[in-house]
């Protein structure tokens, strides 16, 4: 095992795939002669040359077709949105033909394409700039959602994502890039649509992803201190959703609190508590809880930010809540 940050799993994951399948190729703006906006991609133009990693036209529905275009025929596009905020004005391509497509032909056209890019808040970016997406693509048929909070599991994912028959939708976060972790080296894949139990509990079960999982592993040391043992679950995937993983946890723990970057109506958390709910219900001894995001746009005043995400100490006082220990 070796530390590397956020970006270098990414760039290894796609480098791999490259050097291992020719028809695999990476687009998008900056990606090429600027090393990415990221430095996600940085050296890969100079091994694999502009043909394989391509400078686009600030087009991101130009682009996007083209790249869809490129899956249909046979090759393996991945295609980098310098920001999720910018990838709607390709939601058409997205929606209407690279997650339909398979279901459109009769399953004799494919669509196998990664969508990938840092998504949700970076700060003070203003409204525009800090919607978090996982839910919005989530809710498309044909279409697989990755969101990922560590090196380790975005290069496994990512390797999966590229060698899929599907369009997979990969969410990073910008504020992630440089954070870092243990990878192993070599080669490893990680399947799409399995959670991870990142910390063991007793006493209730808090799940997130992306970012949110800072948040979420904060909360669970400051519990500790207090004698409540948190299992923190990453869900990596969206969909599909591992929630049987989720349930078999609250099996144990008898109380569910999720934290996520999303608007609070029909959320991520929102399918989670139905399924919950629905399938274990006897073993829960609280409502299923959550916090997210606040039900409005992200403004740029820092106090605003503040309040606008979730926070350990309001996951703290949840958690406390579903246990019964605050009046």
């Amino acid at each position: 095992m070796r530390q590397i940050a956020f970006r270098e799993a990414l760039r290894e994951a796609m480098s791999e795939e490259m050097r291992l399948d020719k028809r695999v190729f990476l687009m998008g703006e900056e990606v090429a002669e600027y090393n990415g906006a990221y430095k996600v991609s940085q050296g890969m133009l100079e091994e694999f040359g502009a043909k394989r990693v391509i400078d686009t036209p600030i087009s991101e529905l130009g682009f996007a077709a083209i790249a869809v275009g490129a899956a249909q025929k046979g090759l393996r596009p991945i295609v980098e949105f310098m920001t999720w905020n910018f990838a709607v004005l390709a939601l058409d391509q997205i929606l209407n033909t690279a997650s339909k497509m398979l279901a459109m032909s009769g399953g004799q056209v494919g669509c196998p394409i990664v969508f990938r890019g840092p998504n949700g808040s970076a700060g003070q970016l203003g409204a525009q700039h800090s919607t978090a997406f996982e839910s919005y693509y989530a809710n498309i048929p044909g279409l697989k959602v990755v969101s990922v909070s560590n090196p380790y599991d975005a290069k496994g994912l990512l390797k999966s994502a590229i060698r899929d028959n599907d369009p997979v939708i990969f969410m990073e976060s910008e504020l992630g890039y440089g954070d870092k972790g243990e990878v192993p080296e070599g080669e490893y894949l990680i399947p799409i649509g399995k959670a991870d139990v990142k910390r063991a509990g007793t006493d209730v079960t808090i799940v997130s992803y992306n970012k949110m999982m800072k948040v979420a592993l904060g909360a669970a040391e400051e519990l500790q201190k207090e004698g409540i043992s948190a299992e923190v679950i990453d869900l990596r995937t969206i969909r599909p959703l591992d929630w049987h993983t989720i349930l078999e946890s609250v099996k144990k723990t008898n109380r569910l609190v999720i934290v996520e970057e999303q608007w609070p109506m029909c959320s991520v958390s929102s399918e989670i508590a139905y399924r919950i709910q629905k399938e274990g219900f006897d073993y829960l001894d609280a409502p299923v809880r959550r916090i997210t995001s606040a039900d409005a746009p992200m403004h740029y005043a820092p106090n605003l930010v503040a309040q606008y995400l979730p926070d350990v100490p309001r996951t703290v006082k949840l958690v406390k809540e579903v246990m019964y220990q605050v009046k």
